[in-house]
């Protein structure tokens, strides 16, 4: 049984949601320019260095670069990001996995959007940004991991 192209009915959603259940995982595809092809590579790098990847790919079939604002779309389990939210591999690889754990949450039929579900994810993205901190060699990826964690944290203050 083949991934369903789109993720929108309940039948697809189903579908979907029995594959992942016996171990299905997308191989992820990137398009866009060759700039935006190698910042992902990096940032698929710190996901895998992270230990996130498995997780990632089940959720995320493709990361597309547009030029607009930068989204999930659950439909196409796709992710539609900007040049600019890949500047920064360390943010972007936490908002790839925040993103990814949206995905799942739509899958399983939690309510994934709103105040309840934005805490799930900020707590995915920290999750990962610790993670990620603690396996990586590289110390401005560690520094960087430490910068954002401290930004959560002054932003957590609304949750």
């Amino acid at each position: 049984m083949d991934f369903p192209k789109r993720v929108y009915t309940e039948e697809e959603v189903t579908t979907a949601r029995n594959l992942i259940d016996k171990g299905y995982k997308h191989r992820v595809q990137i398009d866009g320019s060759e700039a935006f092809k190698k910042k992902t590579g990096r940032i698929s790098l710190l996901i895998k260095t992270a230990g996130f990847y498995d997780f990632f790919r089940t959720y995320i079939r493709r990361i597309k670069e547009i030029d607009g604002l930068t989204q999930l779309r659950q439909s196409e389990a796709e992710i539609w990001a900007n040049q600019y939210a890949v500047e920064n591999a360390v943010d972007a690889a936490s908002l790839f996995v925040q993103k990814a754990n949206q995905m799942k949450e739509y899958i399983e039929g939690e309510l994934y959007y709103g105040g309840e579900a934005e805490k799930r994810s900020f707590q995915k993205r920290k999750e990962f940004l610790e993670t990620l901190k603690k396996k990586s060699s590289d110390r401005k990826t560690v520094r960087e991991c430490d910068r954002l964690l401290e930004l959560w944290k002054e932003s957590s203050l609304i949750y």
